[in-house]
């Protein structure tokens, strides 16, 4: 499904930018008629980001309060989390600030002066202030925030009702298998959101080309070569910190992972390469009782390239509406983006999500996603495989902070050997199933 998927976004790219270079030729410049064209081809991504905007609420809630609620109460595990999540959001920060910094430095989207129309959320960027955004983390109402789609307000409820099912234990069993189902339940709609992503695609591209000429096309090219000269920047520091704990076994990390970083970039999701990604941190001397933890806890938390795409795209709209964001601002939203970027699924093009929430919190154009649609699945390759490394880097090195690294074994050697652990340590932590 997602190899066909891509390819037919790209038939769509193709066409959008085929038939859009077509229409800015046909009709002179200020044309009412093409004007009239273009609004009926943004009809198409406009809906597709109703579609998207459906779904934020319950994925978030479902997501998160079914990874919190499996956490369990072991101290072993309550360690393990906690240097988990000590390095995620260590990677999350140094991520979105590398984005920051370079999108901040090379501005792609400056100088392309689009108008917003329409709503652009209740939240002027002039109005964002700390006491603003403090209040704006804690609801009033579980189910206003949610009909809001205020993702912020969502994962603070999320995080209370986490933790009480997790007290309640049996009591809580029902509820917590219930938010299990309600997760894939969301994961299945975002399938099915996710196909009509080609004509949202093609409506994209062909309206924004007709309107300004091919010539847009630069800046697209421009934004996706910064993003991953960015993303080669994020690796080399991953690697580097990774060096740094785990020596001369670093480098042995990356003929490990090779095969599912390559498996998650050629078909752009990370869920792709998990079961792979398993069995190579098996061969690699991770014990299940930490893989199985930390894995499926960092494809929710610990998403590495999405969050520095978070941050790219952010402000690449933000410059081509010409929205200029102070760096108190900038540093507001690169705490909310690693925030609201945490109990994202690992799905194909999930970032779209966070980046339409975060634009709405911020009182930015959501419409402003159409201008990244049309490249977006470029861009998702380089961040999903960046995802798979930050992944297995934070796994190998939280397993080496507890000592229990074992030795390697051939990373080539059969499927049916068994791993360093036994199975049933795998099932403790986290009860998500691994194609979240």
């Amino acid at each position: 499904m997602t190899k066909r998927l891509t390819i037919w976004i790209l038939v769509g790219l193709v066409l959008g930018i085929a038939i859009g270079t077509a229409l800015h030729h046909a009709y002179p410049e200020g044309d009412p008629t093409l004007a009239t064209i273009a609004d009926f081809l943004k009809l198409l991504p406009d809906v597709f980001l109703h579609l998207i905007k459906m779904i934020i609420a319950p994925l978030v809630f479902a997501t998160l309060v079914t990874g919190i609620a499996g956490m369990g109460d072991s101290s072993a595990l309550g360690r393990i989390g906690g240097r988990a999540l000590a390095w995620f959001i260590t990677a999350s920060l140094i991520s979105i600030g590398v984005g920051l910094l370079l999108i901040n430095l090379f501005q792609p989207g400056v100088g392309l002066q689009f108008k917003a129309g329409g709503d652009i959320g209740a939240l002027a960027t002039s109005d964002f202030t700390f006491r603003h955004f403090v209040l704006e983390v804690f609801p009033t109402s579980a189910l206003d925030a949610m009909a809001k789609n205020n993702v912020l307000q969502i994962l603070v409820f999320s995080l209370f009702a986490g933790v009480a099912l997790s007290a309640l234990r049996e009591r809580g069993k029902i509820i917590v298998e219930g938010c299990d189902a309600l997760a894939q339940l969301m994961m299945q709609m975002t399938d099915y959101v996710m196909r009509f992503a080609p004509f949202a695609v093609f409506g994209a591209m062909a309206s924004v080309i007709a309107i300004r000429g091919f010539g847009i096309v630069i800046t697209y090219a421009a934004l996706m070569s910064e993003f991953y000269f960015g993303l080669a920047i994020l690796w080399t520091i991953l690697f580097g910190m990774c060096a740094i704990v785990l020596r001369k076994r670093a480098l042995a990390l990356v003929r490990y992972i090779r095969e599912p970083v390559i498996l998650a970039f050629s078909t752009a999701s990370s869920e792709s390469a998990l079961p792979r990604l398993f069995e190579q941190l098996d061969r690699f001397g991770v014990p299940r009782r930490i893989s199985g933890f930390v894995l499926p806890l960092g494809y929710s938390f610990n998403l590495d390239g999405s969050m520095m795409y978070t941050s790219f795209a952010t402000m690449f709209i933000a410059q081509a509406y010409g929205i200029h964001l102070s760096i108190g601002q900038q540093i507001a939203m690169l705490l909310t983006l690693m925030v609201t970027s945490k109990g994202i699924a690992a799905v194909p093009r999930a970032s779209l999500v966070v980046i339409a929430a975060t634009l709405t919190q911020f009182g930015l154009p959501v419409e402003g996603i159409a201008l990244i649609l049309g490249v977006d699945t470029f861009l998702d390759m380089g961040r999903t495989a960046t995802n798979v490394v930050g992944n297995a880097v934070a796994t190998a090195v939280i397993t080496k902070w507890e000592g229990m690294l074992q030795p390697m074994r051939d990373p080539d050697a059969p499927i049916g050997e068994a791993p360093h652990d036994t199975p049933e340590h795998g099932k403790r932590g986290l009860h998500l199933d691994p194609e979240q």
